[in-house]
């Protein structure tokens, strides 16, 4: 009995042992999580860096022929002779065709007729007036009436002269739209008649379209973003389809100095040398553009960009003191990204 009570007692000291542990520990706990209640906060920070950015992308690109016309018939006719085809290379001043039209060397057969008419008429005249006037210069040879009369005639006379020798010289000109030239030096691109077609209709398809593909345009749309950056070197590099592994170089030559409010982009025109005529108008160019900012600019990391449904920013720590600056998109650079301040 007497040692069932010695063990009760070990039992209940043990309990009260365990409990003390167990509120000290508690204590403790307390304290250290009152210590780290009590620690400052602490954020990341990154410093400005301010540098003139450079940023390469890739645009999509149309190539256009330096020149393209369509070739028509001024006065109808029909074709009597056919000298080029599709695909032929041109000169400038080369006849492509000729157009026969009959009743155009009839009217100016008539023309030169009446020119060689009017002509001999005003020689003839010519030469009363002169004989008469050489006469006149004795009394009472020629009354002044007869002279004043031969005078006016001869007047009447050349100007008639005059008046056909113009008439049959435009219409030369006419007779000169027989013959269907080239304008410059190209390449026929279409060929839409035939030996014996009929032409001069106002809504009939061209003669011919030629184009000239010795130098090429290159028209890309440029992001809004982007359009006022300064283009490195003031070219870009190309590829096309055909051509996937060799690179041409395209020299920037004009802007359109607009924005189109449907693409947000403003139209650039390169041009693109081709004398071997590889490069073929209408194909897409995929077109490396190396882009550099004129002055210099903050890059900050993507992170440090705060975006609300009012405003963009920046917090920037002065003093202790943490600020809400707002700022812009701008160009994005690998992993980081420009902002520009407002």
């Amino acid at each position: 009995m007497k040692t069932k009570l010695i063990n009760s007692r070990k039992f209940l000291a043990l309990i009260a042992l365990s409990l003390t542990i167990s509120c000290m520990g508690k204590k403790s706990d307390k304290k250290n999580t009152a210590a780290e209640e009590i620690k400052p906060d602490s954020v990341q920070v990154t410093t400005l860096d301010s540098s003139t950015l450079q940023k390469s992308i890739s645009l999509p690109g149309n190539l256009l022929p330096y020149e393209k016309v369509e070739i028509r018939a001024k006065v109808p006719g029909y074709i009597k002779s056919l000298n080029v085809d599709l695909g032929s290379k041109v000169t400038k001043g080369q006849i492509l065709a000729l157009v026969d039209a009959p009743e155009i060397n009839s009217r100016l057969q008539e023309l030169i007729a009446k020119e060689k008419m009017s002509y001999s008429n005003y020689q003839s005249s010519l030469d009363y007036y002169d004989r008469i006037n050489k006469a006149s210069k004795s009394d009472g040879v020629v009354a002044a009436s007869e002279l004043e009369k031969a005078k006016s005639q001869m007047l009447a006379d050349e100007a008639n002269y005059n008046a056909s020798k113009f008439a049959a010289k435009s219409y030369r000109q006419v007779g000169n739209y027989l013959a269907i030239v080239a304008p410059y030096t190209g390449i026929i691109t279409k060929r839409n008649i035939n030996i014996g077609s009929f032409v001069g209709n106002l809504n009939e398809p061209p003669l011919f379209e030629i184009e000239d593909n010795r130098i090429l345009r290159l028209q890309i749309p440029v992001p809004e973003i982007y359009s006022g950056a300064q283009l490195m070197e003031n070219k870009g590099e190309l590829t096309t389809s055909s051509f996937p592994d060799k690179l041409f170089t395209a020299v920037l030559s004009r802007k359109s100095g607009s924005i189109n409010s449907e693409t947000r982009s403003e139209l650039w025109e390169f041009e693109v040398q081709n004398p071997d005529l590889k490069l073929k108008p209408g194909s897409f160019a995929n077109v490396n553009l190396k882009f550099a900012r004129t002055q210099p600019s903050f890059i900050v990391p993507n992170s440090a960009v705060l975006t609300t449904l009012e405003r963009r920013f920046v917090i920037v720590i002065s003093n202790g003191i943490t600020k809400w600056i707002d700022v812009r998109n701008g160009l994005a650079v690998g992993e980081n990204r420009k902002y520009s301040e407002i």
